[in-house]
């Protein structure tokens, strides 16, 4: 019996043996499909090519594709562990031809596969056909020798396959195996058509048609292959089973579920085991793909996965959390088709263990308030929808899960008055956020928010991306519409750019529809709202337009490696300098990174060395930056630092890196920086490159400000001081090793000159020697003997020193001091003791200075300073003085 490992690399081997690309799954998150919450068929990641919208080096692909169908149109979340086929995760086997093969080869092949590879019966085999598919049936007959009764032509959509309402379609063949008259069913067409007799195994597209706008189809130029097999449906099959879980893979799960429960795996609790087996894949390969329990979007559906798997385990009597235990299992089975199940198992481990932990005190509470409300209604009566609403607004249970417990009771829930209390609290809430001051130009994004829910940010793992645009704002308003030339805000379901936040700021890159182009300058983000702040440079952009977009991966990485060395540079200055270092704001741009920390006092070159030197040794480590999703209390149990600024809500990114033994590998108790942060981080700390401190200076009373360059910044700042210093020692005829002790010996000489050279001049001045102006002799002003003086090549700061020599040599009288700065003047006056008294030489400034055109002056009565901006005034300056002597 073939395992299912076994069926798929079968079926991936065929295919590549008929000259196929196997092509490796694409992620759950569509990115190329804005319509899509997770990939839910194989052809996904191939749309552009059918499209012809994109080419790559091939026209043949197989893939097994890794798809989740738990929201949105396909939703198949509540039949889950009560049907035979119904799943959550699945994978999908395909093989594709872009503009290569068609009709003929493809059914060729299928049947080749199907009879010859997995030895199926082809007498049990019958396909149908679009009722109009004559070539088809035609080919069919030939190939397969079946006979017309095997032939079904059906007329209903079931066997017309469209991409959308206009766009590639074309007509199916499906073909299904009959299970034999011992089995309730019949045909496909017929009125028994539900039942399980003939399974349908396979579905061939042929993509052949163009539906226009005006309903009318034409032949596509480029007619392609898709098709879809179920691996799990195929392998029951081939392993002789009518029930999915009963295939040796979901066997294996089960089994697994059943001995950490320690109960039956085929008792009365075997629902309980598919659910879980089957909800362990999906939350598995979703958390893998970067999904995360959250309140929003993807990760809101994961939470509703992995909480009603963990609800069944706790049926099963599981008294603590159960579904991290299984991941090894899981990883034992798929991990080697899936490489990304290896690599993820930490993070998955830890986020199941998590959430099931706080899920569990949510249960128990949510269980007992539902028993006491079913206590008080009437038998087999529906629970009020005011009462689910408050289980849910109150206590934190969903209403799925309400519905989901009530289901096995035969109850419901009034899901009217759910939706009414909820409309309620949204206007209470509106309310209050109406009288809180915000600004009233808001008002727009708190609308987008309640209509249309949070952006769903893809941007952790990739920079491109297709989105729906569902909103254009101008001016505080909506507008369907935006032309070329036009500043307009655009808000998307779905988003890779980076809103601002934490210190980063906002991605920018481009957006492009069909008929549109629009530069992305910065991304915001208001009440969960991401924000694309936009100029359209081509075209017209309108509101439910699917569009293109990617962010600018240069800028991005820069952006990236600054805020990922800024971790880095903060645990560095706690451990340079101490634990009172902490965050006081930060910005992480694309040109540098700024960081603000509690510091009382500049830090030391052998500091800054540390600090840089530390820094530059983690980078060198290239250790693995880890991010996981945690409460913060848990969080900050591992002790993660809090970045300031940032808001934390139920779940916490946790961001790690590098590890303190330099093995690189950061464990508990051992990792280097643990941080708190929505950002987005290099994968590896050696993408950092390199990093610089440019400078420390105050930020404020006890707050420091350090900036620094990372990457090929920080090359270029280096590279230029290097330049820089070779000029120098070229002009110095020296090394340039040898430059800095040249420049210090000028500096001496030149300070040792200087000083040399204000003596003289204060020699000179005191002499009264040539170009001092005035005489050095005092003369008779009112009876006090009055020296005036006005001074070419002195300083201001040296008057003082010349005022006492003057005031030692006169022993008795006022001097007064004007010194010539360029145009401006400087003004000191001083007086000896004895005549303090009689005259203040505050006096004697102030009326120098109002002549100067300055005002004020101050000192001492025996020694006082001043300026003005005209020096030119000099002589009536002395006069004003001696007129205030004269009395």
């Amino acid at each position: 019996m073939p395992t299912l490992n076994e069926i798929r690399s079968t079926f991936l081997d065929f295919f590549e043996r008929n000259d196929h690309r196997v092509v490796e799954s694409s992620p759950l998150v569509p990115r190329n499909d804005p319509t899509l919450m997770f990939t839910n068929s194989g052809m996904v990641q191939f749309k552009n090519l059918f499209t012809g919208v994109e080419h790559r080096d091939y026209t043949r692909a197989t893939t097994s594709q890794k798809c989740v169908r738990a929201g949105g149109k396909h939703n198949d979340l509540d039949n889950v562990g009560y049907t035979a086929r119904h799943h959550t995760f699945f994978e999908m086997l395909g093989n594709f031809s872009f503009g290569d093969y068609f009709k003929d080869e493809a059914i060729r092949l299928a049947w080749e596969l199907l009879t010859r590879d997995f030895g199926l019966d082809a007498s049990r085999l019958l396909v149908t056909v679009f009722h109009t598919d004559d070539e088809a049936a035609a080919i069919w007959k030939k190939v397969a020798g079946l006979p017309d009764e095997r032939i079904i032509r059906i007329a209903s959509d079931d066997n017309f396959w469209s991409m959308g309402a206009t766009g590639p379609c074309g007509p199916c063949s499906e073909v299904f195996y009959d299970h034999g008259p011992g089995i309730w069913g019949g045909p496909p067409g017929s009125a028994e058509e539900d039942g399980d007799r003939f399974i349908e195994i396979w579905n061939l597209v042929f993509m052949q048609n163009e539906r226009l706008s005006d309903g009318t189809m034409r032949d596509l130029d480029m007619q392609s292959i898709d098709t879809g097999m179920g691996l799990e449906r195929i392998g029951a099959l081939l392993q002789g089973k009518h029930d999915n879980y009963d295939t040796d893979l979901m066997r294996a799960l089960i089994e697994a579920s059943a001995h950490v429960t320690n109960s039956d795996a085929d008792g009365p609790g075997n629902v309980h085991h598919r659910v879980i087996a089957d909800h362990l894949r999906s939350t598995s390969f979703l958390i893998a793909d970067g999904v995360m329990p959250s309140n929003e979007g993807r990760g809101y559906v994961l939470r509703r996965i992995m909480r009603r798997a963990m609800r069944h385990a706790h049926l099963l009597g599981a008294k603590d959390p159960v579904m991290y235990r299984l991941v090894p299992a899981l990883v034992a089975q798929m991990g080697q088709a899936f490489s990304e199940l290896g690599r993820a198992q930490p993070l998955i481990e830890e986020t199941l263990k998590l959430e099931e932990t706080r899920f569990r005190q949510t249960l128990d509470r949510g269980l007992n308030l539902l028993d006491a409300a079913l206590d008080d209604l009437p038998a087999g009566a529906d629970l009020p929808g005011e009462t689910a609403f408050k289980l849910y607004d109150t206590f934190g249970f969903p209403l799925d899960l309400t519905q989901d417990a009530l289901r096995e009771k035969g109850r419901g829930v009034d899901t009217e008055g759910f939706d009414s209390a909820m409309a309620e609290q949204k206007a209470k809430a509106r309310a209050a956020w109406a009288g809180s001051g915000e600004a009233a130009d808001q008002g727009v994004w708190f609308d987008l928010a309640e209509r249309h829910g949070a952006t769903d940010f893809l941007g952790y793992d990739t920079e491109s991306a297709e989105g729906e645009i569902l909103a254009l704002v101008r001016d505080g308003a909506t507008v369907s519409s935006a032309k070329t030339g036009d500043e307009v805000q655009i808000v998307l379901n779905q988003t890779p750019f980076y809103a601002e936040a934490g210190g980063q700021v906002g991605d920018s890159g481009v957006l492009r529809t069909d008929g549109a182009r629009a530069r992305i300058k910065d991304t915001r983000k208001v009440a969960g709202v991401f924000i694309h702040v936009a100029e359209v440079t081509e075209g017209a952009l309108n509101a439910g337009d699917a569009a293109v977009l990617e962010v600018d991966h240069a800028r991005r990485t820069a952006i990236r490696a600054n805020h990922s060395a800024t971790h880095l540079l903060h645990e560095a200055l706690r451990r340079a300098l101490g634990d009172h270092v902490a965050q006081r704001g930060s910005l992480n741009d694309a040109d540098r990174l700024r960081f603000d920390f509690s510091h009382a006092k500049a830090l030391t070159p052998d500091e800054l060395q540390q600090v840089e030197d530390e820094v530059n040794a983690f980078i060198r480590q290239n250790a693995a930056v880890e991010t996981r999703i945690m409460p913060p209390d848990a969080a900050r149990d591992l002790g993660a630092q809090a970045l300031f600024g940032e808001k934390y809500g139920d779940e916490v990114r946790v961001v790690s890196m590098g590890a303190q033994d330099g093995s690189g590998k950061g464990a508990d108790g051992r990792t280097y920086s643990i941080e708190l942060c929505g950002g987005t981080h290099v994968r590896r700390t050696g993408d950092i490159g390199l990093f610089t401190l440019l400078n420390d200076t105050a930020s404020s009373a006890g707050v420091r400000r350090i900036e620094a360059l990372t990457g090929a910044a920080a090359l270029r700042h280096l590279g230029a001081q290097a330049r820089r210093m070779g000029a120098i020692a070229l002009d110095l005829k020296a090394q340039p090793e040898e430059a800095p002790g040249r420049v210090r010996a000028l500096m001496d000489e030149r300070r040792a000159l200087a000083n040399e050279v204000a003596q003289l001049r204060r020699e000179l001045a005191l002499a009264g020697g040539a170009g001092q102006g005035g005489g050095a002799a005092p003369e008779d002003v009112g009876g006090v003997p009055f020296l005036a003086q006005v001074l070419s090549g002195v300083s201001g700061k040296d008057l003082p020193a010349l005022i006492d020599e003057h005031k030692a040599r006169l022993d008795r009288g006022a001097v007064l001091l004007i010194a010539d700065t360029g145009g401006k003047a400087a003004v000191a006056a001083g007086v000896t003791p004895d005549l303090t008294e009689r005259v203040s030489a505050v006096d004697l400034v102030r009326a120098a200075v109002a002549e100067l055109g300055g005002k004020g002056g101050g000192g001492r009565p025996d020694m006082a300073q001043g300026g003005g901006p005209d020096a030119g005034r000099a002589e009536a300056a002395i006069a004003a003085a001696k007129t205030l002597l004269k009395g």
